[in-house]
Order: structure tokens, then C-alpha cells, then sequence
């Protein structure tokens, strides 16, 4: 699933990186290779409209906002160019995890907001995006320039004349910031904020003076020249070196596999450790914060390694491999089931996307991970014993228990009905919950679509996500799994969804709270006010865009309602309220919650 920015040079190989290096070695620009030699108008040359046309060309065309006084004069300065769209969302929360769906998709996202009161709430969302990996520009709408360094006290602020707090909290979920509080140096700013973002794949932070976008300068007087970026280089000493050093490490072993971690996506590495498997024959697994990122259709696929609670019969395989090679994995409390997983490190080589480690020792840096990977594809032999030790443990998964006419839905019916949706057209989001494990077991199709946010699990994510993946892949349709507590936090923005025109189905589960929570730790606190979600969607559509709306206690009224959402209602926002008991949950639930639970409740070490 790696993701693209804009358009290759026309005259270069095609290539999936952004603004990378392409598999032919030939660096490539973001947007087309004619050099711009337009001279702008005054009403053009501007700040806001240089920033505004540098979105656009790096591939953020949707960009979500909230509007404050901080930031009117250059969301008018947004809106002018033809090429861009900008969405107003319901709250700055929403809006940031609507450029995290939307760079998902598309490979970068950007949101605007107001000066500390949109910022610190929009933070949350970019500290999501940074763990993640996503490159964000988060645009916000800052003081007058004057107002610097004067001693005043400003509204919006905590009251005191230093307006730095917002800066300090972005510091650290942000891998540049830039202050834009005078002309002279602005377009270097804007231009090495966002070029950080492409190269680091995190979030950036730009401030932007309310009272300069409007201004004219000669520094915005042409269309600016597309990006560059210099390509980063393995160490070739090192790379052989590293591929000498795996090629014998795994050629010895006598059932090795291969596992893909999340930072697949980062290091753009996804179509190298593919190109991995088919070479040596071993059994293919992933992470389950990579789902998505490596196809299951792979003939040597056996599913998601998580553990105890794997897919069937592939965590017997990973464990009693004699060697391992995980790409870009994540060990987190989450990942690892409360750190329970039976792997040793001396039997793994461990690919980091600029570096590797083999066993207990030796460790190489400066070396891109699909650069290694491609390299070590000529050096494994062909070693299949990993998988058709599988094959022969292997027992198809049964289907749920048929249901009695009209009795009460189960969990495990409704996904096993979703799975029958899915093809390349589709995409799914699941949020932070119980959506985790009944999605993990999901067959995807090939060219389905799939996200989640596993490392910061912020429950609410999922429909600011939705939104924003939702309005950049405009040829798949999001079917998005929301259990009810999360979607009280966030709630809001299927009004935007229906402003945007989008037709995803949202199957809200509604189980009266916190179900992920209760296996964890139960208590009164985990159970919540029952709303009428479809009532609620229905008064937020108010006749105002295409929205269908149902309740569905039973199989028979399930299947109906998918048959109209993805029938006579195709081109609607679908909402499915599925009503289940409080106590329908996965298996998978069950075992993880219980090792969470203990690895949260150790004891303090002995002082």
C-alpha cells in the first residue's frame, strides 16, 4: 500500500515514493518536470497563495478546517485557488483526523486551524498522525505579526504575553516547526516545513500570522518550482555487508518465515518485501498494525501474527520457526498481547527502515530497508518448509452458528456478512475496540483498502479518519466499523461526510459502552448513555445531502439492510445501528484483554 504524491516527472519511470527515489535510481519531483515560469499578479503573489499552491502540488487538495479569526484572511486566500478544496469540519479534533485518513490514502493530509484554542485541540490528532508515521501539515492561524515580543495579552491564549505554549506542545509530536511572523523569510519556511514532512513522514507545524497572507511579495511572484527531494542512499558497504551477514544467517535455517510490521509503509518498502517472498518461498505473515500493507491473496500468506491471538494456526508457525525476519515491526504492550509473545531474539533478524539487526549482534546503519530487502532476494535459497508445515496444520474456518428466525444478532454474524462485502473497490476503517479483532480476521481482496490506528488507539479516531479516506479514495468505498462509545467522542463529522457527498457505510455497533475497556478492567465507568445513533444521524442529515439510516436487531433485517445500502442506496452515506448484547464479544477480545489486564497490573519492582 505504498502511496503517491501528485504526479512523477512525465519523462521518469513510474514510481510509488513520495518524492523519493524510483526503483530506476532516477530521482523523482513531485509534480510535473516543466519548470514554472509564470509571474504572478499581486492578488496571486502572496503568502497564502504560495502556500495554497504548494498544497495542491504535493498532492493535498482536500484540506479540513475550522475556521477562528486567527485564520480567516488565509482560508480566503485557500479558497481562491481553483485547485484546492477546503472542508469545513465540526470541531479541530475531527479535522486533524480527517488529514490522517486522507494522507492514508494519498500520502499527505493538511488541516487548518485557529491560534491555541484549535491548535491544543487539534494536537491529539497530530500526535496520532506522528506515531503513525503520516505526513500532516498542520496549518494554524497565528497572532499579528506586531504582537510579538510586545508584552500583550491576547485572547485565546492562557492569559499570559507569551505566546509560545502552543509552539512547545507541537514541539513533540511534530518533526519541524515553523513560525511565519514576517515576510522575509517565509517562503523558506513554508517550503522547508513541508519538504520535512515528505522526507521525515511525520507531521509538521506551521504558524502563519493572521495579518500577513494577504500581503504581496517578491519572494511569491512565481509559481514555485516543485519539489526535489534528495534522495536518501544506502550505504552500500554496509548493505552487502547486511546482506552477507542475513543470506547466511537465514540460508542455515531450516523453516524460516517472514513477518511485515506497520513502518512497511514509511520505509515505502511494500512492494520489496513482496518481491522477498516470492523469491525464498517462505511463509508470509503480518503484524497486525501492518494488515493492509502486504496482499493475502500471496500464495504463501498464513495470516496475522498477534500473539495469542494470531489467525488460526499462524503463531504455531512464527514461534517454531529456527529463524525469523520481521520488516518494520512494532513492539509495543499492545502488539505483543502485554509482552507475552514467545519469540527470541537470537533467532530474529529484526529490518528497521534504516536499519538492520541480526540475532544478539551484528547491527548495521545507513542502510533503506527495500534496498536490503530487494538485495537479500538474490542471495536466500527457495525454503518453503515454513509453509507447507502450515499447510498440513491447516483447518478451514468454520461458519458462525446459523442463527434461529429473528434471533438476536451476534457479533461474529455481522462481520462474517461484512466479509462478503468486501472486494477492490472497498475499503475498511476500524476503530480503536472490539473492531480491531473482528476486522484482523477479515480476508482482504486484492486492492481492498484497510486502516487502523493500533500504536496511539485514540477511540473516536475513526470517523474523523473516514472522512478524509473516504474524500481522497473517491474509487473505494469506506465501510467503516464503529462500536458506540467511540463514536460519542467524534460524532459530529458525519455531518461533513454528508456536506462532501460520500456514500461510506458506517455499521455503528451499538453494545452499551467500552467493550475493549471491560476486558481490560471493568468497572461502572465503562458503561455509558445509550443514544438513538440513528435518530441522531437522521437530525444531522435534516434533509441536506443523501443519508439512509437503519436499526438491526436480527440476521434477516441485517441482510436486508445491506442489501439496500449496497443496492438502491449506493450512493448514499449508509448508516446500520447494529444492536448486540453488552457481553458479544471475539475470542480474541477475551485472551488480549486478559494479558493487557496483567501486564498493566504489575506490581512496582523492588527499590
Amino acid at each position: 500500500m505504498d502511496t503517491k504524491i501528485g504526479a512523477v516527472d512525465a519523462c521518469k519511470a513510474p514510481c510509488n515514493d513520495v518524492g523519493g527515489l524510483p526503483h530506476n535510481g532516477v530521482v523523482s519531483t513531485v509534480q510535473g518536470s516543466s519548470i514554472p515560469s509564470t509571474t504572478l499578479g499581486s492578488a496571486e503573489a502572496t503568502l497564502g497563495r504560495h502556500l495554497a499552491r504548494r498544497l495542491v502540488q504535493i498532492g493535498a487538495t482536500d484540506v479540513f478546517s475550522v475556521p477562528g479569526d486567527f485564520n480567516l484572511t488565509l482560508l480566503d486566500h485557500l479558497i481562491a485557488d481553483p485547485g484546492l478544496n477546503l472542508i469545513g469540519c465540526c470541531n479541530e479534533l475531527n479535522a486533524g483526523y480527517a488529514a490522517d485518513g486522507f494522507a492514508r490514502s494519498r500520502g499527505v493530509g493538511a488541516c487548518v486551524v485557529t491560534f491555541t484554542v484549535g491548535g491544543l485541540s487539534v494536537l491529539n490528532a497530530i500526535a496520532g498522525a506522528y506515531s503513525e508515521n503520516l505526513p500532516v501539515i498542520c496549518i494554524v492561524g497565528g497572532p499579528n505579526s506586531n504582537d510579538y515580543g510586545t508584552n500583550r495579552i491576547l485572547h485565546h491564549t492562557i492569559g499570559l504575553p507569551d505566546f509560545s505554549q502552543e509552539l512547545r506542545c507541537f514541539q513533540t509530536v511534530t518533526c519541524f516547526q515553523a513560525v511565519v511572523n514576517n515576510l522575509e523569510d517565509a517562503h523558506e519556511q513554508i517550503d522547508t516545513a513541508v519538504s520535512t514532512a515528505l522526507k521525515e513522514s511525520k507531521p509538521v507545524y506551521i504558524s502563519v500570522s493572521c495579518n500577513l497572507p494577504a500581503i504581496p511579495h517578491p519572494t511569491f511572484s512565481r509559481e514555485p518550482v516543485p519539489f526535489c527531494l534528495s534522495p536518501k542512499i544506502s550505504n552500500q558497504m554496509g548493505l552487502e555487508a547486511a546482506v552477507e551477514a542475513a543470506a547466511g544467517f537465514l540460508n542455515k535455517a531450516v523453516k524460516p518465515v517472514m513477518v511485515g510490521g506497520p513502518k512497511l509503509r514509511v520505509a515505502k518498502a511494500c512492494d520489496a518485501f513482496v518481491e522477498l517472498a516470492d523469491a525464498c518461498g517462505y511463509a508470509l505473515a503480518v503484524m497486525p498494525s501492518a494488515k493492509g500493507l502486504v496482499p493475502e491473496h500471496h500464495p504463501h500468506f498464513i495470516g496475522t501474527y498477534w500473539g495469542a491471538v494470531s489467525t488460526a494456526f499462524c503463531a504455531e508457525i512464527v514461534e517454531s520457526a529456527d529463524a525469523y525476519l520481521f520488516a518494520g515491526p512494532i513492539f509495543n504492550d499492545y502488539s505483543s498481547v502485554g509482552y507475552s509473545l514467545l519469540l527470541k531474539k537470537e533467532k530474529a533478524i529484526i529490518v528497521q527502515p534504516e536499519r538492520v539487526v541480526i540475532g544478539n549482534g551484528p547491527a548495521f546503519g545507513c542502510i533503506l530497508m527495500k534496498d536490503f530487502l530487494r538485495a537479500l532476494a538474490t542471495r536466500l535459497k527457495c525454503n518453503p518448509t515454513a509453509y507447507e508445515n502450515y499447510h498440513r496444520i491447516y483447518v478451514p474456518e468454520g461458519h458462525p452458528l446459523k442463527s434461529e428466525p429473528k434471533e438476536a444478532l451476534r457479533v461474529n454474524v455481522l462481520f462474517h456478512h461484512i466479509q462478503n462485502m468486501l472486494s477492490k473497490d472497498t475499503a475498511v476503517i476500524a476503530e480503536t475496540g472490539d473492531s480491531w479483532f473482528n476486522c484482523q480476521k477479515l480476508k482482504l481482496p486484492e486492492g481492498c483498502g484497510y486502516e487502523f490506528q493500533m500504536q496511539y488507539g485514540s477511540i473516536g479516531w475513526s470517523v474523523g479518519a473516514t472522512l478524509g479516506y473516504a474524500q481522497a479514495a473517491k474509487n473505494k468505498r469506506v465501510i467503516a466499523c464503529i462500536g458506540d462509545g467511540s463514536f460519542q467522542v467524534t460524532a459530529q463529522d458525519v455531518s461533513t461526510m454528508l456536506r462532501c457527498g460520500q456514500n461510506t457505510i458506517i455499521f455503528l455497533i451499538n453494545n452499551g459502552g467500552y467493550t475493549i475497556e471491560v476486558e481490560i478492567h471493568d468497572g461502572p465507568y465503562n458503561v455509558i448513555k445509550n443514544w438513538n445513533y440513528t435518530g441522531l444521524v437522521d437530525a444531522i442529515h435534516n434533509g441536506e445531502g443523501k443519508c439512509w439510516t437503519t436499526k438491526v436487531r436480527c440476521e434477516e433485517e441485517l441482510v436486508e439492510a445491506i442489501e439496500v445500502a449496497t443496492g438502491a442506496k449506493k450512493d448514499c452515506l449508509c448508516f446500520i445501528e447494529v444492536i448486540v448484547h453488552k457481553d458479544d464479544t471475539s475470542k480474541e477480545l477475551l485472551e488480549w484483554g486478559s494479558r493487557v489486564s496483567a501486564a498493566n497490573s504489575r506490581p512496582p519492582n523492588p527499590q
